[in-house]
């Protein structure tokens, strides 16, 4: 039990403080952003949107990457764990290159797919562009990532990250204002901001990464040939990660779509709950992570009893740890809406939305640390992919377009019904995780 705790905390905590210290920073240049009008923040969180689509894309890549370092780390292979870092680390390269040069040359018509506001159009499409520069940087960033919290030196992404969300949070107040002497650039500066500090997070991360191997005496070995698994089989197992997290992105901006086509307040109200919904889900995320960690390096031993026990004992941690957290954001939710001045109707809004997400909170904290970190620890990812397909597009889009659509319903129902798609998630996973086919070793 001591040793688990160990590692839990030795994980769990540099993660969850990283994602929280993210999404606090989100909050406020939320805030920042709130100052220009409903119209900003819509077009802001358009340009999120999509580019929610490529971090879940390049979360996939994170995810195999993390799979086969700790599970070959776990055997005492560091060779092939170099080569699962260097076969991921180029596929994270060549899925940003795409992504940023289709975000440069289309921004436009991209926003155009989610909402039919002109304004709102025009003020996003420079950002999205600004905003596609940072797609390479944080490719390489992730990667080193995922290499350092397998190798245990979790708190090195989480220094890396504090440093860059203050400058993020400084460049944005200095540019969207104009101060300093500067011009008030808007939307523009939270684009410029956002830029630069991934590069100050990619710069930092590098350093760390150095001094881990320096500390560890190690040595870098970049090589593309995996000795255990054939390119076939990695694809195999990360092209379902792809097809269900790009799926599942392309339902969250489906998702948008509609909210953006029931009305740009409505579209704002929810654009509103989006960074303290990050928030609460970056609380645990570090479970979640640290599962990952701890089940494939078991399952690299083939200790498949430890991986089982420690299972539970994280679902457990994970569903107590919810319920407290989904407590406090029902007490807390109208506190927060305050802080943003936007109309009385979008405000009542998204503190009703934040309502409804507290209710469904605990379910979803469970599918992310039973799907996306302990089931996906053995590599066995058909049956994620299978089950985010049934969960988004079989049950949550269905159910969105009948409520907006059919039953005309406005967007907190409409948010109410759709969410109920991660209560059917949770039942199909519990069953696939008491059957312990997914325990393997690789």
């Amino acid at each position: 039990m001591k040793n688990f705790s160990k590692t839990v905390c030795k994980i769990a905590i540099p993660v969850t403080l990283q994602s929280m210290l993210q999404s606090s920073f989100s909050i406020i240049d939320q805030l920042m952003i709130g100052q220009l009008g409903e119209n900003s923040i819509a077009a802001v969180g358009l340009g999120g949107n999509f580019c929610l689509i490529y971090s879940v894309v390049l979360g996939a890549i994170a995810t195999v990457a993390g799979v086969l370092i700790a599970q070959f780390l776990g055997a005492a292979d560091e060779k092939e764990a170099w080569r699962g870092f260097s076969v991921s680390m180029l596929s994270g390269l060549c899925v940003a290159a795409l992504f940023t040069f289709t975000s440069f040359l289309f921004a436009g018509p991209i926003l155009g797919l989610y909402t039919p506001d002109a304004r709102t159009i025009l003020e996003g499409t420079p950002y999205l562009r600004i905003v596609s520069f940072t797609f390479l940087p944080m490719a390489i960033s992730t990667v080193i990532a995922t290499w350092l919290r397998c190798s245990e030196y979790a708190t090195l992404p989480l220094a890396a990250s504090f440093v860059a969300v203050l400058v993020n949070t400084s460049l944005n107040y200095v540019l969207i204002f104009g101060k300093l002497g500067l011009p008030a650039l808007g939307v523009v500066g939270a684009g410029y901001a956002t830029v630069i500090s991934q590069l100050v997070n990619l710069l930092l991360m590098g350093i760390g990464f150095l001094w881990s191997l320096k500390k560890d005496q190690k040595k870098m070995m970049f090589s593309i040939h995996l000795e255990h698994l054939t390119f076939g089989e990695y694809f195999a197992m990360i092209c379902p990660i792809l097809i269900s997290e790009f799926l599942w992105s392309l339902g969250q901006n489906v998702n948008s779509a509609v909210y953006g086509h029931l009305g740009t307040d409505s579209l704002a109200a929810y654009t509103l709950t989006t960074p303290i919904q990050g928030m609460f889900c970056g609380a645990l995320s570090g479970l979640s992570a640290a599962a990952g960690v701890m089940i494939g390096k078991q399952l690299g031993k083939k200790d498949y009893d430890a991986a089982y026990r420690d299972s539970k004992k994280l679902l457990w941690l994970s569903l107590c740890s919810s319920l407290v957290l989904a407590l406090v954001l029902i007490l807390l939710s109208g506190c927060y809406v305050s802080f943003y001045p936007v109309q009385e109707k979008v405000g009542y809004v998204a503190k009703l939305l934040l309502y409804v997400f507290a209710l469904y909170a605990p379910v979803k904290v469970l599918n992310m640390v039973l799907g996306g970190g302990i089931i996906r620890s053995g590599g066995n990812t058909k049956l994620i992919m299978i089950i985010d397909i049934i969960g988004t597009w079989c049950v949550g889009v269905p159910l969105l377009l009948f409520a907006a659509y059919v039953l005309k319903l406005s967007v907190v129902p409409v948010y109410a019904i759709l969410t109920f798609e991660e209560v059917v998630r949770l039942v199909i996973t519990m069953v696939v995780f008491m059957k312990k086919t997914w325990m393997r070793s690789l």
